[in-house]
């Protein structure tokens, strides 16, 4: 008899809190908490303002015509010298060939094991090769190798026909790919960076196919950080174009290239801890001149500045009130990782705020933007992070009502 009676109380407790919820109770509000914290966030579509040395001032002292410094996950400029001087870009074309070539591996339209034929055009490319001969295959593992560790101008072009037909075909590509990336500066006219009138480009469009390919194509790496390989059996011996490779902590990479007319140009990319660099010089005066500033210019990066966690995609933020719901209260998670590029010295003066919206009512699906999570540096925002639901939450009715009242009963009779 005692079980029966709490029972009913217990009901009539759930039917009026469930009504009340129903006509619209809003028991939370839009609050924001504040907190230091030692890291930032953004997301790609943030630009984050750091005092950094790019306004074309030359404090390095740089001798080449032009060179850009990035950090790799924002793309945040952190060093900059004529960085749109349209200038030709000699072998490092080949990065945007290397990008169209891991987008047909990691889309799954080519693979590592394919062979690849070689025509007459691509065996007489000259420049940089490993003389291949039409009667050979070999796979597109073996392409990338020759391509990313010697630059093999046959081996481009050979990939180049594979993929698109031939490689006028195949330099259409690259441009479009150009366009899409925001490459403003550039022209490509062959795959390859032998000197051809208006084939062009400047260092901040290399920046942007550089990051492009080791962002969303890290599998590269194991290509562009080889010292020494071979390839026919041992037969012939490859040895990297570019010398960081063997001398550079963390380095990764990226592409060489040289000409009469282009002089000595380089993209390196380096990765110590959080923080990923890419350096662009160009025009160098010789190859010495074009290692050592892409170094001065990583050294550079590595000692002003840090790449400070935050927290990951999914990561639980707080728990946040629903109204009208089958469930009172869902997770507030983080969209995307959140992470962001600061100077050192400056990570106790970062704040973080955390913002819920308004009278949050079911029904609630998973990934609905919930509030945002705010960064600022001396006051200034720098960067947001939406924060999304974890679960789906319907809205609540008189069956599901029912069924929270039933398995209330079934609880304390059990009990």
């Amino acid at each position: 008899m005692k079980n029966i009676k709490r029972i009913i109380i217990i009901s009539l407790i759930l039917i009026i809190c469930i009504s009340i919820n129903s006509l619209g109770y809003d028991s939370s509000s839009s609050y924001i908490w504040s907190s230091e914290t030692d890291a930032i966030t953004v997301n790609s579509s943030d630009t984050v303002k750091i005092n950094s040395e790019n306004e074309n001032t030359n404090s390095l002292n740089l001798e080449s015509g032009s060179a850009i410094l990035i950090e790799q996950t924002t793309g945040q400029i952190l060093y900059s010298h004529n960085i749109h001087e349209q200038l030709r870009p000699a072998s490092v074309t080949k990065i945007m060939s290397i990008l169209l070539i891991m987008e047909q591996i990691d889309n799954g339209t080519l693979s590592y094991s394919d062979a690849i034929s070689c025509s007459e055009t691509a065996r007489s490319m000259g420049g940089s090769q490993i003389w291949l001969d039409p009667r050979e295959t070999l796979t597109v593992d073996e392409m990338l190798k020759a391509i990313c560790v010697v630059s093999a101008n046959d081996c481009v072009v050979a990939m180049a026909e594979h993929i698109a037909g031939s490689e006028e075909a195949f330099v259409q590509m690259m441009n479009d790919k150009a366009k899409e990336l925001g490459m403003n500066d550039t022209c490509f006219k062959n795959c390859h960076g032998i000197d051809e009138d208006g084939h062009i480009t400047s260092a901040y469009d290399i920046s942007l196919m550089s990051r492009e390919l080791l962002q969303n194509h890290p599998d590269i790496t194991k290509y562009t950080t080889i010292w020494m390989d071979s390839l026919r059996d041992g037969k012939s011996q490859l040895v990297n174009t570019n010398k960081l490779i063997k001398t550079y902590k963390g380095i990764t990479g990226l592409k060489t290239g040289s000409t009469s007319l282009a002089l000595y140009n380089l993209s390196a990319s380096a990765t110590r801890g959080d923080l990923s660099l890419i350096a662009v010089i160009m025009k160098a005066p010789s190859t010495k001149v074009r290692f050592a500033e892409a170094q001065k210019l990583l050294d550079y990066g590595f000692s002003k500045f840090s790449f400070k966690s935050f927290g990951n995609k999914n990561d639980i933020i707080q728990s946040v009130t629903v109204n009208k719901g089958v469930k009172n209260y869902t997770d507030a998670i983080l969209e995307s990782h959140a992470g962001a590029l600061i100077e050192k010295g400056k990570e106790s003066q970062i704040s973080q705020s955390i913002e819920i919206n308004n009278n949050i009512e079911a029904p609630i699906h998973k990934g609905d933007k919930l509030g945002q999570v705010t960064f600022s540096l001396d006051g200034n925002k720098i960067a947001s992070v939406n924060l999304i639901a974890s679960s789906d939450i319907d809205k609540i009715n008189l069956f599901t009502m029912s069924k929270k009242i039933i398995y209330s009963w079934i609880d304390l009779l059990r009990s």
